[in-house]
Parts: C-alpha cells; structure tokens; sequence
C-alpha cells in the first residue's frame, strides 16, 4: 500500500467507461467536495484511500460500488488488520481508521444521491483511532538551544532563526506558515493574521516581540537579496526566491533540531507541541491556547493538559499523603489544592478515555 503523497503516474480510480462503476462516481463524489469548498488536502487524502479500496475491491472482481457488501467492507477492514508496510510493521489503528473514513463517506454520499438504495457502510464499526501524545516535546532551554543554531550572519541563516522563532512563539502549523504574506504581519499590534487555517479558517493570533523583532530583522536584511520581481508577498522564501514547500520546511527544522544533539526527535509540529505545552505549564488558560493552535473542540487542545506533566507532579507533591514531611497545608494550600484535585481529576479521566 503506498504511502500518501508518493510519487509516480496515480493509479485510475477504475473502469471509466461504466456509469455505474467506482471511477465515474467516485471521481463525481470528489468533485462534490470541491464544490462543498472542501480542502484540496482533504480531497487529494481521501482520493489516495479510495484508490487503495478500489483497487483492492477490482483484485476481488468488484468493479461497482452496487457490488460492494457490508462483509466486503468487514473484509477490507481485516485487510487492513493484517496488512504490514515494508518495514514489517502494522498499520496503526489511526491509519486503519483514517483509511477507513473515506470508504463510509463514498458510499453514505452514494446513498444520499440515490445511486444505491442501501449504505453497505452505515453500521460499520470503525477502529477506535489512538489519541498518542506527542512524542517529543522541548523543554524552554532546549528550544532556545535549537534556536540558536542558525548563522544569522547568513541571509538563509536569518531566514531560519525567523522561521523557527515564529513557530516557536506562536504554534503555528506549517502550512500555515507557508502562506503568510506580508500583509498578514500586524507588528504594532503584535499579531498575525493566519488565513485559511485547517479546515478553511481565518484567525488572529499573538507573537511575541522577540520574535516579531527577528522577523522584522530577517524582512529587512535578508528577504530583499531573496524575493523575485514581481513580489508575490510570501514572507518566508527560499534561496530561488520562492514559497516553500511543504517537506523541505519540515526537512529545514529538523535538521536544526537535529543538530541540536538534545535526543529528541521533530520538526514543525514539534516546536506546535513545545509553544502549547509550555504556555499551560505557565499558568495559560486552556481554552486561550485552543484559540492560539487554532482546534475546533477543546478536546484536541486538552491532550497538551496531559504533556504538561510538571503541573500534576507540584499537586501530586502538595497533596498526597505519602511525603517525607506531614507538614499541615495552609489554607491556602488548601484552596489550591481544591482547584488542582479537579485538573489532576480531568487529567486521569482523559487519560483513562484514551486508553479505553
């Protein structure tokens, strides 16, 4: 099965010349999205799983999605089970899931359209998707340490030391990132305006000043040796002067951080994870940094309620029995720990739903 985004000629979603075949009424359901203003990224990521289906139906001589059966769906979904990359390894159950979800989608869209009475999908159970928390995140002194690394006496060097302060201080996504233009930079207010986020929304965040001061150092000193005429307004280009592209950001951070040498792996999404960990350890509220990372629900936001480690070990200090001390807490004390029980409380429960 191959990997999203690989390259080479895409597989045909199938026999073109049948009305009622997967290629003419998948590509129709695609096109649909399109027209419900659905990302390109969403669209590309379910073509790539339709394909993988389709193809897999078409080895079993299913050409049509009228032919398809809630046991050929289960089937599908044991081979995804028992499917192992060329490393060895399973798919996860968040990829199985994610493989998934596009097939149900096709088929409940097919219904609601008429070109099948019944939903073979609609009473599919889906694999319970695994909420990890991320694997790495820094702590202060080693993202100032990562920070540091770029030669700022270099126009890329600068470039970098921007780039990877505006992650840092604002936990931006990387695409995000990729799109902002120069008018989005609001430095009197300290603000960026993020356009289009996940999911084709706008939103304003904060920067900090150094970081704003380092932008500001970069757009002045290295983006005029960089940017082409006419000027497309990115603020971020690379050595031709042009907008990046997607891995070779990812490629550019991680290699900082590899070269930092802390034992920790990552690349944007790590310096996401370390803004919105850290903010929470420092006393931000929670539904702040759902605004900031920009999450729909303030489920997503909460799984940084679980890096933040730091926080539940000072309760667990304060208020379990078993110390070397039995000093009496103040009230004080108390009144904090009141507060705390009901944060250390929400963190088991999540805790406990993930595992579930």
């Amino acid at each position: 099965m191959p990997r999203k985004g690989q390259r080479g000629a895409p597989r045909p979603l199938g026999a073109s010349t049948d009305p009622q075949g997967f290629a003419v009424l998948a590509t129709a359901y695609l096109d649909a999205l399109r027209v419900r203003n659905y990302s390109e990224a969403t669209i590309a990521s379910r073509e790539h799983h339709l394909r993988e289906f389709i193809r897999w139906a078409e080895e079993r001589g299913l050409t049509r999605p009228s032919e398809v059966t809630k046991p050929t769906l289960e089937r599908y979904q044991r081979f995804l089970f028992h499917y192992r990359k060329k490393n060895g390894q399973p798919l996860s159950f968040r990829s199985q899931h994610g493989c998934l979800v596009p097939v149900r989608a096709l088929f409940k869209w097919l219904c609601r359209q008429n070109h099948l009475l019944a939903n073979p999908a609609a009473d599919l159970d889906l694999p319970r998707a695994e909420k990890r928390l991320p694997r790495h995140v820094l702590t202060a002194a080693e993202a100032e340490h990562v920070l540091a690394l770029p030669n700022i006496a270099d126009p890329l060097g600068l470039r970098d030391r921007a780039i990877l302060e505006t992650l840092y201080s604002t936990g931006m996504r990387r695409m995000e990132l990729i799109g902002l233009k120069l008018y989005d930079l609001d430095q009197e207010r300290g603000t960026i305006f993020v356009r289009q986020g996940k999911g084709k929304k706008d939103r304003m965040i904060p920067m900090g000043e150094r970081a704003f001061a380092w932008v500001r150092r970069y757009l002045e000193e290295a983006r005029p040796q960089l940017a082409l005429t006419p000027d497309d307004g990115i603020v971020f280009l690379t050595n031709v002067g042009l907008a990046f592209e997607a891995n070779r950001l990812t490629q550019l951070v991680r290699d900082y951080v590899d070269r930092a040498d802390i034992g920790k792996k990552g690349s944007c999404h790590l310096f996401r994870h370390t803004c919105a960990t850290l903010m929470l350890e420092n006393g931000a509220d929670i539904r702040f940094i759902q605004q900031l990372l920009g999450h729909e629900k303030l489920e997503t936001t909460q799984i940084y309620a679980q890096v933040s480690i730091r926080m539940l070990k000072e309760v667990h200090t304060r208020t379990h029995p078993a110390r070397l001390t039995a000093e009496a807490p103040t009230t004080a004390a108390v009144i904090d720990a009141e507060a705390d029980d009901e944060l250390a409380a929400e963190l088991a429960a999540e805790a406990a739903e993930d595992e579930a």
